[in-house]
Order: C-alpha cells, then structure tokens, then sequence
C-alpha cells in the first residue's frame, strides 16, 4: 500500500476510536468533573479538624468525626482516679526506690504541675492537704497516711511496708488553681511474694474489740446510701470522735484494677444534726458490677482504728427513660437531621 493509501487508512481508524470514546463518555456523563465543593466544617484534613475534633495520620481520609471522638473524651472523663501515674498534667513522683520489707522508711514524694514544678499551693481537704493512701495490690493490706510538707514541694511520710510484693500509693489532692483528683503509682518490697485471696463478701467486720456493721447495697452508676454502724461488747458506740472533719473517713477501692473511688459522708460533727454514732452514713457511687474493698478509719478513745469489708456491686441502674423521636413526615427526611444522635461527655 502506498503512503497516501496508508494515511488515509489510518485517519479512518482514528475516527472510529474517538467515536466510540464519545459514545462512552455520553453514557456514563462528564469525565474529570471538578469535585463538589465541600464546606470547611465537612473537609477532610487538618484543615476541616476542629470543635474537639483530631486528625488521624493513619486514616486516609482526614480526621475522625464527632461520633468516634466525643465518646472516647467521655470515657476519659470519666475514668475513676488512682489509675494514673499522670493526669491533667500533674504528676506523682515517688522520689525514694528501696523500700524493704518491714522497716520504717521515708518515703518522700513530689508531684510536679503542668509547668514540670512541684507544686506547693494545695487546698486543704478533711483537714488535710495530702491524703496518701497505700494498700496492697491484693488489697488485704491499708494505710491512710498524712505526709509532712517540706522545701521544694518535697513531701516525706514514714511508710512500713509489711511484708515484699507490689503496693499502690495514692496521693488524694486539690492542688490550687486546678480540680480535686487523686494520683496513683506501684511501690514495690523486694522478696518473696505470695498474694493472698480477696477476703470474702461480708456485712461485718471485727477490729481491737469493736463490731462494725455494713447496711447497704451497692448499684453501679447510682449513688448507694451506705451505713456503717459501731458497736463494742455488744452496746452502740455513741461517742465517736471526729476524724479528719466527720466521724469516720471512708475509702473504696475496686478489686481487679485499685481503681479508687470518692465516698462522701452524710453531715459532719457540729452540723446539728449529725450524731457521734453509732452509726456513720456515706454516699458512693461505684462505676460498674464486681467486687469492691471498703476501709472505714472511726476515731474512739483517742485512737483511728480501720475497719474494712469486701462489697459486691449487682446490676447497673437502669439509665433514665428518654422520649422516643417522633417520626418524620417526609419519607426522605433523615432522622440524624433534626436531631443530634452524638453522644455528649459529662
């Protein structure tokens, strides 16, 4: 075929690929549209990542949405305290590593604020400005202790370790400026270690000649009235002497992770209606199902005397009923639209 031929030829095919393309293109509409424009509060990126809202590296499609993110705040929110080492930027820091087992040591402490100081300007808290709680990480151990301040923010407590394992220190503060929360950390007695079993669920405990008793249940989510009532020798304790701002001084402690938890007591001495026994009342509300360690330090006789129990938590409280959406009148209205289905952190 000649050259004339050949072109020819060739234009003839190029019409017929083209016109196929356009043929496609007709059917599946507009190739390399630009892209709709999106919003800034509906891009993906840094760019659209805002109100609370982060950035995933590993997410190929920008940051997390609000419905991942708010529950997660929640759950931090609302982790009991005691669990961390570190928590809204302050920090407990044991300063002394050898504790042995049995032998009166000085254990000294720090806890550093945001800016990596100790702090030294504390709120004082039933008459303390440091509670430092140590139990044993099989919880059949309790010291409620009370350190002396010293320079520095340097705070120093004779700590006995009874016998070698693994202990959690808690540091229950209100440093100034900031919340209430309670910091936590592992101090460890070198030597053999055998941990013992959770002591059994009981209602009574016995301690130097003095029978507390235990009325009340507690509900997971729920504020549980919980009353403890002394006696000794048989015959009501009336004379109960204040503690640490109320006539006793209650601690609860969740088996399994040493969460620690807040227990509030119901009046307090020279309120005019709170009586020195025999009973003590306190309100606690525990976060879930399971079993829970009670320590209650009362003051009689001029002596603090810890009696503790083993709680069990049953169901969870049944949440609170809520209207049901009414249904949209228009088939294509999305509920998600008129309504905000995101969980909220307290």
């Amino acid at each position: 075929m000649n050259t004339p031929a050949k072109l020819v030829t060739y234009v003839a095919g190029l019409a017929v690929v083209f016109g196929a393309a356009l043929g496609v293109g007709s059917a599946v509409g507009e190739v390399g549209a630009p892209p709709k424009a999106t919003a800034p509060s509906e891009s993906a990126g840094p760019a659209g990542a805002g109100h609370g809202e982060s950035t995933s590296h590993g997410d190929q499609n920008g940051g997390q949405n609000s419905a991942t993110t708010k529950p997660a705040q929640a759950a931090a929110q609302d982790t009991p305290g005691g669990l961390q080492v570190s928590q809204n930027g302050y920090t407990l820091t044991p300063l002394t590593a050898t504790i042995k087992p049995g032998e009166p040591t000085d254990f000294a402490f720090t806890v550093t604020a945001p800016d990596g100081r100790p702090v030294t300007d504390y709120q004082v808290q039933h008459d303390k400005k440091v509670h430092f709680i140590v139990v044993s990480r099989d919880l059949t151990t309790f010291q409620h202790l009370h350190p002396e301040e010293g320079a520095n923010g340097v705070w120093t407590v004779k700590l006995t370790l009874p016998e070698a394992g693994v202990y959690r220190a808690y540091a229950d503060i209100f440093p100034t400026g900031a919340s209430a929360l309670t910091l936590g950390a592992d101090l460890f007695a070198a030597g053999d270690y055998a941990p013992k079993a959770l002591p059994q669920v009981s209602r009574t405990a016995e301690v130097d000649g003095y029978t507390v008793t235990l009325d009340g249940d507690l509900t997971p989510g729920k504020s549980s009235k919980l009353t403890l009532k002394v006696s000794k020798d048989g015959k009501p304790v009336t004379d109960l002497q204040p503690y640490l701002g109320a006539y006793g001084h209650l601690v609860a402690l969740r088996a399994g992770d040493l969460a620690y938890l807040h227990v509030h007591p119901d009046g307090e001495p020279g309120d005019g209606k709170t009586k020195p026994g025999p009973e003590i009342t306190f309100y606690a509300e525990v976060p879930s199902t399971g079993d829970y360690r009670l320590f209650l330090d009362f003051q009689h006789g001029g002596v603090v005397r810890t009696a503790d129990f083993t709680a069990r938590a049953g169901q969870a409280a049944a949440p609170a009923a809520s209207p049901t959406a009414a249904p949209s009148a228009s088939p294509s209205a999305s509920p998600a639209s008129d309504h905000d289905s995101t969980p909220h952190g307290h």
